[in-house]
C-alpha cells in the first residue's frame, strides 16, 4: 500500500524527536565549549574542566545519532549527563552561585526527551537528589551555601516549570495521537470500500502493481479473476438500492471466506469484484471460482423478509511476463463478457 500525505507527516513527526535532540546536544557543545572558555580565561579551572568535557559529552551524544542513528543512546547520553552537569552547578554553586539557574532547562528536556511518565520519573529523580544537595548540612557535605528563600523558591519555580512542561507534553501528545487517529481513517477511507469494507480499485492497482513487481523477480504465476453480479439492476429494481447493497455485503464475506490470506479481493466497482491471487495459476485460480459459484447456488440473501437468489459471472486470466496490468485486466474483461453472453452464471475461459 503505497504512502498518502497524511501517513507521511506522520512518519515525519516521529522522526522529529531525535532531529531535535540531535541539535540540542549540538547547541549543548557550543554553550558549554563557551562557558568553558569563560570559566578558564576567569582561572575558574575545576569549572573550565568541568565544562569542557561536558561539552566533549554532548559532542559524544550528537556523534552517536548522526554515525549510527542510535536515537536511545544518544538521548541517554544528552539527557544524563544534562542531569549530572546541572547537580554538580547546584552542588558548586557556579558562578557567583549561579549555577541553580540553569536547572530550568530539565523538565521540558526531560518529558521531550523520556515522554511524559518516564520523563516525570526521572525529574522526580533529579529533585530529589537537587533538595539532598542543597538542604544537606554543610558540616556533613562540602557545598555551595544558599539561603532558604533562595532554595525554596529555585524548588517552587522549579516544579511550577515542570508543570507547565507536563501540560504541554501532555497535549503535545494528545494533538499527536489525535492526528495519527485521523491519518489511519483517511488511509482507510483512501484505500477501502466503505460498503463492503473489502479494498477499493485505487489499493487493489497498488497490489496489482507490487504483484508484477515481485513477479518479475519470481517468475511466480498471479491470476486474477473478474467478478459480476448476475441482473443486479434487476435486484436494485425489485426490491431496492438498500437490498442492493446487503447482497454486495454478503458477497463481500463469502468472498472473504473462500480466499487465501495472500490473496485479495477487492470491489472494483458497482457490481464488480477483483480477486487478486499470488502464487496461482488460472486453473487454480478457476476451481476458487467454482468453489464460489457452488456456495452461490446453494446460498440466498436474506433482506427484509425476502430471500435473494444471487448469481455471478466470472472472467480469468494468468498474467504474463510481458503483460501490462491494463492488458491482464482486459483480458479478463473480454472473459467476463463472453460469460454473461453465455447467459451468465458462468466462468471462462
Amino acid at each position: 500500500m503505497p504512502d498518502t500525505p497524511d501517513k507521511i507527516n506522520i512518519e515525519d513527526e516521529e522522526f522529529k524527536q531525535p532531529h531535535v535532540v540531535s541539535l540540542f546536544a549540538l547547541v549543548g557543545f557550543a554553550i558549554t565549549a563557551i562557558m568553558g572558555s569563560i570559566a578558564l580565561f576567569n582561572q575558574n579551572y575545576t569549572l573550565a574542566g568541568t565544562l569542557f568535557f561536558a561539552s566533549f559529552i554532548y559532542f559524544c551524544g550528537y556523534y552517536a545519532y548522526k554515525k549510527f542513528s542510535n536515537k536511545r543512546i544518544s538521548s541517554s547520553i544528552i539527557l544524563y549527563s544534562l542531569y549530572i552537569l546541572m547537580l554538580y552547578l547546584v552542588f558548586t554553586g557556579g558562578v557567583a552561585q549561579t549555577g541553580p539557574l540553569w536547572v530550568f532547562i530539565v523538565a521540558p528536556v526531560s518529558v521531550f526527551i523520556h515522554g511524559l511518565k518516564r520523563g516525570l520519573f526521572d525529574i522526580v529523580i533529579f529533585v530529589a537528589l537537587m533538595t539532598i544537595i542543597m538542604f544537606v548540612p554543610t558540616d556533613f557535605i562540602a557545598h555551595a551555601v544558599y539561603s532558604t528563600e533562595f532554595k525554596l523558591r529555585l524548588t517552587y519555580s522549579f516544579l511550577t516549570v515542570t508543570f507547565l512542561s507536563a501540560l504541554y507534553e501532555y497535549s503535545r501528545q494528545k494533538s499527536y495521537n489525535h492526528a495519527l487517529e485521523l491519518s489511519r481513517k483517511y488511509q482507510q477511507l483512501a484505500h477501502s470500500d466503505p460498503l463492503t469494507k473489502l479494498s477499493n480499485r485505487r489499493d487493489a492497482l497498488s497490489i496489482l502493481k507490487q504483484e508484477k513487481a515481485r513477479i518479475s523477480r519470481s517468475q511466480e504465476p498471479m491470476s486474477i479473476i473478474l467478478c459480476d453480479v448476475d441482473h443486479f439492476k434487476k435486484i436494485n429494481d425489485r426490491y431496492g438500492h438498500n437490498a442492493g447493497d446487503a447482497v454486495l455485503i454478503d458477497l463481500a464475506k463469502t468472498f472473504t471466506h473462500h480466499i487465501r490470506e495472500q490473496d485479495c479481493v477487492a470491489r472494483w466497482g458497482g457490481e464488480e469484484f477483483l480477486f487478486i491471487l499470488p502464487q496461482t495459476q488460472a486453473m487454480n485460480a478457476k476451481i476458487l471460482a467454482e468453489k464460489i459459484q457452488e456456495k452461490l447456488q446453494k446460498h440466498l440473501v436474506i433482506y427484509d423478509g425476502n430471500e435473494i437468489k444471487v448469481t455471478v459471472s466470472m472472467g480469468i486470466e494468468q498474467l504474463k511476463k510481458d503483460q501490462s496490468i491494463d492488458e491482464v485486466i482486459n483480458s479478463a474483461d473480454k472473459y467476463l463478457y463472453q460469460a454473461k453472453n453465455a447467459g451468465r452464471n458462468q466462468i471462462f475461459p
